[in-house]
């Protein structure tokens, strides 16, 4: 079958060429009823626009890339939909790799090994240095997303979320609900691990805040966070002296957690509350349900896409920091009135 061209809809509408790239192309000076006829011979002959075309004659691929480190975790699976989408709004084709966190992946990424199938890069490195980013030499535009590399100014678009901020809420939720003995999963002992430091710092925040004993045998430590993970710590959690709540940092720990309490025999909410970070839809549909600190991923993936279009069209020399917002999803692991608690968990039988 032969492709409809844009003379093929020019004919059909009794336009010109110039008239149908107008329209499809959302020019406003197109009367109401010549965009009309455009509209209904581009459908009648269900014309699509030549995007690789269009994107060579400006020089570009119209291809742009997304690293993260591990798409197994649910977190950036979600992230990278969104991504896909707000590309997709403008035309662009996403191509995702994974980078499992490893320095030297992550330097390969940022090399320009791929710059000539790419037009520009978002990217969430966890154990890149400012060192690294500070050799890059690469002209392709990037974009940053996650934790800041280093504590100077960076050349390189940035976003993200305030970690110790969403943290600190988080474990505040917990103590207004009357709970003293609050448990954090998800420390890492890496120098890549800045997230978990962050989070780490918001917790202990509240914690002084609220007047509650900071407690460390109740900080487990983890290798990764997952949800096996998360499921072993609290196993060491409750085996040294139960916490009537626990912060997990992400809710693929929160998860692995919720299935050792039921193992064990804990009432989540009555004898152990648990809060998690990223909301996740598998939280959504936990039992019981999984209360989360809910950052706006559609809200990142829009505003790295937006800043990479921005670095693409020459518009800006200067790097933007955009921090997007949160809120807390409270929903039933940490759902129980006030007063429903005696304060001691009850031992499993």
């Amino acid at each position: 079958m032969v492709r409809p061209r844009l003379k093929d809809v020019a004919e059909l509408a009794g336009v010109s060429i110039k008239t149908v790239s107008n329209v499809v192309n959302d020019y406003p000076h197109v009367s109401d009823e010549t965009r009309a006829r455009v509209e209904a011979a581009i459908a009648e002959l269900s014309y699509r626009p030549n995007l690789s075309a269009r994107s060579l004659r400006a020089g570009r691929s119209g291809v742009v890339a997304l690293a993260v480190p591990d798409l197994d975790n649910p977190y950036f699976a979600e992230l990278a939909t969104n991504v896909i989408e707000a590309a997709d709004r403008r035309g662009w084709t996403v191509l995702i790799d994974q980078t499992q966190g490893d320095r030297a992946k992550e330097r390969v990424v940022i090399s320009g090994i791929r710059d000539h199938l790419i037009d520009g890069l978002l990217f969430s490195p966890l154990a890149l240095t400012g060192r690294d980013l500070a050799g890059r030499d690469e002209r392709t535009p990037m974009v940053l997303l996650g934790e800041r590399i280093g504590t100077g100014r960076s050349p390189y678009d940035h976003v993200g979320i305030d970690n110790v901020a969403a943290a600190r809420a988080a474990t505040l939720h917990l103590a207004e609900r009357g709970r003293r003995r609050i448990a954090a999963i998800g420390v890492q002992r890496t120098a890549a691990a800045a997230t978990g430091r962050l989070r780490l710092k918001g917790y202990q925040q509240a914690l002084a805040e609220a007047g509650v004993p900071a407690d460390p045998s109740l900080v487990a430590p983890v290798a990764r966070w997952g949800r096996a993970d998360g499921a072993e710590a609290m196993g060491r959690l409750l085996d040294s002296g139960a916490p009537d709540a626990v912060f997990c940092f992400n809710d693929t720990l929160a998860l692995g957690a919720l299935r050792t309490l039921l193992k064990r025999g804990y009432e989540v909410p009555g004898d152990v509350m648990v809060m998690g970070f990223d909301d996740i839809q598998d939280g959504r549909f936990a039992t019981p349900t999984l209360s989360t600190v809910a950052p706006d991923k559609a809200l990142i993936a829009q505003s790295a896409v937006d800043l990479l279009a921005e670095r693409l069209s020459g518009g800006t020399d200067k790097a933007h920091e955009v921090c997007v917002p949160h809120r807390l999803a409270f929903r039933e692991s940490t759902e129980v009135p006030l007063t429903g608690h005696s304060g001691m968990p009850r031992q499993a039988g």
